[in-house]
Formats: C-alpha cells, structure tokens, sequence
C-alpha cells in the first residue's frame, strides 16, 4: 500500500493535500491582517516546511491572492481576494442586517458587542460595534478565529449542535493542550449543559484573566447555529445580578436575527 510520502505527484491525493496546503497559508495570513507575516510565521503556524510555505505563498502571489512588501518581506492577502470577496457577500454577507443589532446592544449595554460566524469549526469575528463604556476588552476583534468551544460565541453555538456533531468535535479536539485545563473536555461539557439550561453561553475569563464575555446562538433557515451575538467586557461589568439582564437581551436580537434570516432565505427561494 502507498504511505502518503509515495503518493504520486498529480493524484486526487496529492492534489487535495495541496488544496489543504494552500487554505491552511491563506488562513494564516487573513489572521495576521492588516499587519501581514513572514515566511517562517506562516511555516510555523500551519507547521508546513518553511520552502513549501515560500513556493505556495510565491505561486498565490503571481495569481494575485497574495501580496508582499518588497521592503519588509511581509505577505498580505491580495487584489484577486479582494474581488472574489465582494462576489461572494452577495450570498454571504450578513452585516447590513446584523449591525443594527450590534448597534442596539452596544448602546443598551455600554460593552463591545460582536457578530462571529461559525467557519468549520471555528468562530470568526465578522462586526464589532462599540459601547460608551471607557474600558474595553480587546480579546475579540474583527478576523479573530477561535474554536468551537473556546470564547462565549464559540461555546454557545457548540451548545446548540447535534449531540452526536458536539461528541465527535470534543473527543477528536484538544482545546485543553492550547487554552488549558478550564477547556478540558469535563470543563466544556459542563459548560455546554450551563449554556443550554441559560439559553446563553459565559466566558467567565478563561481566555484573558478579567476579560469576561457572553453569547448567544443565531440560527440560520436550516435550524443549525450558524452565527453568535455576543458582549465582552471587565469583570465587573458581568456582576451575577446583571447577567441574566445581558443574557436576555442577547437572546432577544439573537432570535429576531435568527427570524430576519429564515425571511430572508424563504423571500429569495
């Protein structure tokens, strides 16, 4: 049988393993937006041969998915992203109507309100909305990524999957190795029958010590959770007397954004 260091060049094999490769680059470097990375960071993170990250990242460029700084030596995501994006927010995009939202919760709460989409299985921030709050958390920002489970958003959409779905993720996912033991699996279960029991998920500082967040699942027109709502702040600010007041407004603009989505899917079929 042929090990996965003999498969030959051109196979359906090698061909998506060189797919995985180039997505794996092209996450990378959208996270280190707008700063950009180096070669080696971007070997490092995907943990791919820093040569191969250079010729992937060589052959994007001259396709335009890649730029790079000829001073620094950085790469950036490139122009032909740029125009694949604007084509695909026309089925994907969700800010004109989640940002009312957002909006209405940064100005009832005074904290940093957030929408994040599940992406596989992870959370990506998609729009933040400020509060009057003077102190803010800076945990979450537009193109962070966290798995599933880790960050109130992640948790309260992983709350809401299919049971045998949340089974698989956590027995094949060690969060516990890179957020530590509070992500262990006992830890996130428990979490997830806090969160299904509230209807909201809790963050109660486990990414940033005193930095506290909450979220809500929103539901897209297949009944899965496909985005969050969610609110992040000092400790303080997410006092046991206040949180179910948070909780419910979270819910509250989660479920009609939840309604706006299924409208909107049955108006366009």
């Amino acid at each position: 049988m042929m090990n996965r260091s003999q498969q030959v060049p051109g196979s359906p094999v090698a061909g998506a393993q060189v797919v995985g490769r180039v997505a794996e680059v092209l996450r990378v470097v959208s996270q280190s937006m707008p700063e950009g990375c180096s070669t080696s960071q971007v070997a490092e993170r995907t943990e791919i041969a820093r040569t191969t990250v250079h010729r992937l990242l060589t052959s994007l460029t001259h396709e335009g998915f890649i730029d790079r700084d000829q001073q620094t030596g950085r790469w950036f995501l490139g122009p032909e992203i740029y125009l694949m994006g604007n084509v695909a927010a026309e089925r994907y995009d969700v800010s004109d109507i989640a940002r009312h939202h957002l909006t209405a919760l940064s100005e009832a709460t005074g904290e940093s309100a957030f929408l994040s989409m599940r992406r596989g299985n992870e959370t990506v921030c998609m729009l933040r909305s400020d509060g009057s709050f003077p102190i803010r958390s800076f945990v979450l920002f537009e193109g962070k990524r966290f798995p599933l489970g880790v960050a109130s958003a992640g948790l309260a959409i992983l709350s809401f999957m299919p049971e045998e779905t949340v089974d698989r993720y956590l027995a094949t996912t060690d969060l516990a190795g890179q957020y530590g033991p509070e992500h262990s699996q006992a830890a996130i279960r428990d979490r997830i029958a806090e969160t299904r029991l509230n209807g909201y998920a809790v963050n109660p500082a486990l990414i940033v010590e005193g930095s506290w967040g909450m979220g809500a699942a929103v539901f897209g027109p297949s009944g899965q959770p496909s985005w969050a709502l969610s609110l992040t702040g000092i400790e303080s600010r997410f006092s046991q007397d206040r949180r179910p007041e948070l909780g419910n407004l979270l819910l509250e603009h989660a479920h009609r954004l939840s309604q706006h989505f299924s409208e909107r899917h049955l108006a366009n079929r």
